[in-house]
């Protein structure tokens, strides 16, 4: 059996593996399973012949690699996210006068940890170092890298191609992007690469500089595979993907064109090992260059907010909603007094279009919103109903990430839905909804994703308190002759709606 591919980023959710991560983050979770972590893309015009093939790029390299630099910092890691970053298991408790009870207590501390006489989960914070690669986009020190490079750095160091290892602040970074901006202290005139002014196609030839496995000044050249990959990193993916071997130590590096203009930041790798197999991805140039003259300005980046979440226009959801399309991004919940809420946007209208220009899905909504920044007024065109309305929002400041947390299910007599393979039960007195009280594992609704404890706010539109209301809507739903009844649901996750087809029930 292969071993799933997974997101490495900086939390256990993702199991971390980023290529300019600490030695010891970079060791764990490797060993037979698949990883994405951090890399480069973006293409490159160059001398040809024959069917487009490259000559050479070392006339382009001659110019760019000054300017590519290693980024050496030292951490602070908490117990907790040192727990929360390490794959190998604690040593065994062992009986008292087992051999190796004084070996582990010698050697490794009571049960295996060294330094911490009362157990795992006594060690305190420890320091680590973490090694990516990054570039400088002005003569006076100005450098790019990762955020996950620099997160929880208490020193920043910068090697400089001539060999040179120079002193380096954090200006600022951002998690959502992945991107972070350092200065170097010392004054001086520093070699610097531009950025790109078109974005690459894909088929344009790339060349990633960087510092892989700490090996300096190492270039690698392939072609850009795709753009508009979402890989599960964040909120605003938009990343390229390239073929140009990226591995660990290539975080926050570039990639350039043939001009030797930068168009994107290394940033993940997708691999089985760990090490590369032709599929890495990069912060594109548009996105780039944005986010960090904000940070250059501003030490931060402020993002645009309409205070709603969504998600996309299944198929079922369509047919549920009566919609021609399955455009667009679906508004499962708005917060009360966000923008969105003042303009009067609720919970089951569709989002289709910013300013005039159509919204493909979720994603394309959240990075058009985003990037208008705060305090722009835009024209919203959305479906309530099934009736095309317009409404003109003022968009607010992106809050600070918040974990949506569902309410406890209340304990009661459980209604059942067998046919759906669930159980349901009243939210208790005072509280909204209908809770799943159980959930059978073969079943419709755990294929849809609904799990117990989750709570059914709504069913076709109409609020539910008792499972006899979740009934009567699913009656009624049928005698309308839908295929499928759309449930709003709410989770630890947020609030999303589910398209339950009717054929489940009999």
């Amino acid at each position: 059996m292969t071993s799933p591919i997974v997101l490495f980023k900086t939390n256990r959710s993702f199991r971390a593996a980023l290529l300019g991560a600490t030695a010891a983050l970079a060791i764990a979770g490797l060993a037979g399973q698949s990883a994405y972590a951090p890399a480069v893309a973006q293409a490159a015009q160059t001398q040809t012949v024959g069917a487009n093939a490259p000559v050479s790029f070392a006339d382009t390299v001659e110019r760019v690699r000054g300017a590519v630099v290693s980024v050496k910092v030292k951490i602070v890691e908490t117990a907790a996210a040192a727990s929360d970053d390490e794959d190998a298991s604690p040593a065994p408790r062992l009986q008292p006068g087992d051999p190796l009870e004084r070996f582990f207590r010698q050697f490794g501390g009571q049960n295996g940890m060294p330094g911490a006489p009362g157990g795992r989960q006594q060690r305190g914070p420890r320091t680590g170092q973490a090694q990516g690669s990054g570039f400088i986009i002005s003569s006076d020190g100005y450098v790019v890298t990762n955020n996950h490079v620099v997160e929880n750095a208490t020193e920043v160091k910068i090697t400089l191609d001539d060999g040179r290892t120079v002193d380096a602040s954090v200006v600022g970074a951002d998690k959502k992007t992945d991107l972070a901006l350092l200065k170097i202290r010392d004054g001086g005139n520093y070699p610097h690469v531009d950025w790109a002014k078109t974005a690459p196609r894909v088929g344009d030839w790339v060349i990633a500089v960087g510092n892989p496995f700490g090996l300096g000044g190492t270039v690698t050249a392939g072609i850009v595979s795709a753009r508009g990959r979402d890989i599960g990193s964040g909120p605003y993916d938009d990343y390229l993907q390239i073929d140009a071997p990226v591995n660990r130590g290539n975080s926050g590096g570039p990639t350039f064109n043939a001009s030797g203009e930068v168009v994107g930041v290394n940033t993940a790798i997708y691999s089985p090992s760990g090490g590369s197999v032709g599929i890495g991805f990069a912060i594109p140039v548009e996105i780039a260059k944005d986010v960090i003259a904000s940070l250059k300005d501003k030490g931060s980046v402020a993002r645009g907010y309409i205070g709603v979440q969504i998600q996309p226009v299944s198929a079922e959801i369509a047919d549920s909603l009566g919609l021609k399309s399955e455009k667009g991004a679906l508004v499962a919940d708005t917060t009360a007094g966000s923008p969105a809420a003042a303009a009067g946007i609720h919970s089951g209208d569709v989002i289709t279009a910013v300013n005039g220009d159509k919204v493909d899905g979720p994603r394309d909504l959240s990075r058009r919103i985003a990037g208008l920044g705060p305090n722009t007024g835009v024209e919203l065109s959305y479906i309530h109903d099934g009736v095309e309305k317009t409404a003109t929002v003022t968009l607010g400041v992106l809050p600070n990430d918040k974990t949506a947390r569902g309410d406890e299910p209340a304990k009661a007599e459980p209604g059942s839905f067998k046919s759906f393979g669930m159980s349901l039960a009243p939210a208790g007195a005072g509280k909204p909804g209908v809770v799943i009280a159980g959930v059978d594992p073969d079943g419709a609704a755990a294929q849809k994703g609904l799990r117990e404890g989750d709570t059914i706010l709504e069913v076709a539109g109409h609020a539910v308190t008792r499972p006899a209301d979740v009934k009567q809507a699913l009656d009624a739903a049928r005698k309308d002759g839908r295929k499928a009844v759309l449930l709003r649901v709410k989770s630890e996750e947020g609030v999303r709606y589910v398209a339950l087809g009717l054929s489940a029930a009999g």
